[in-house]
């Protein structure tokens, strides 16, 4: 790079703020010169600021033009969605309207055939199950009743066996008593003349 400008950006390999403008040398009185003269003195300018717009050019490139990026970004989009992707999407989307459409044709029909039938005979057997069980149910409720009801005779029973075996003691308790009773009067008028007796034989 020449003299007159900033170092490149592109040679040193890092980006580089915005170089600030230089200040403009003052103009000095040049003796007058030659047409052969001012030729070269534009071409040396010239071979000057070729280095500094090339600086500038690369560094707007780098700042503030975004065409480049843009342009990466959307061949990637278009690489990724439509030359690896290619129809991926619409074949799958075809098989499954073919899919769909298989089983609204075929599949659910049968499905539906199958699920009434096989329905029917489960409601058969559950209503067979049913009607058993109910039977069960009666027959077992029967049973329970013969069952309390048996109990309850035979309680019935027992109180009145209880009853009647009470009644039976009582009448012998009254009986054995009255014998008793009966044996201790006899046994006192026994007991009585043998004092007499005694007292006879005491007196002689």
């Amino acid at each position: 790079m020449s003299r007159a400008g900033p170092a490149s950006p592109g040679r040193s390999g890092a980006a580089l703020p915005l170089p600030l403008p230089l200040p403009l040398p003052l103009p000095l009185p040049l003796p007058l010169a030659l047409p052969g003269d001012r030729k070269r003195e534009a071409l040396s300018a010239g071979a000057l600021l070729q280095p500094i717009i090339k600086d500038v050019g690369e560094i707007y490139s780098r700042l503030l033009d975004h065409r480049p990026v843009i342009q990466g970004e959307i061949r990637y989009f278009v690489k990724e969605f439509e030359e690896k992707r290619g129809l991926r999407e619409l074949r799958v989307l075809e098989n499954l309207k073919s899919t769909i459409f298989e089983a609204n044709e075929n599949i659910l029909p049968k499905c539906e055939q199958s699920m009434h039938d096989n329905l029917n005979e489960v409601l058969k057997r559950l209503q067979a199950s049913n009607n058993m069980i109910h039977r069960l149910q009666e027959r077992e409720h029967e049973e329970r009743k013969l069952q309390a009801d048996k109990v309850m005779t035979d309680e019935e029973n027992r109180i009145a066996h209880w009853e009647s075996f009470m009644k039976e003691q009582q009448n012998k308790q009254a009986e054995v008593d009255e014998e008793h009773r009966k044996a201790m009067e006899r046994l006192k008028e026994q007991y009585s003349e043998m004092e007499k007796e005694l007292a006879k034989y005491v007196s002689f």
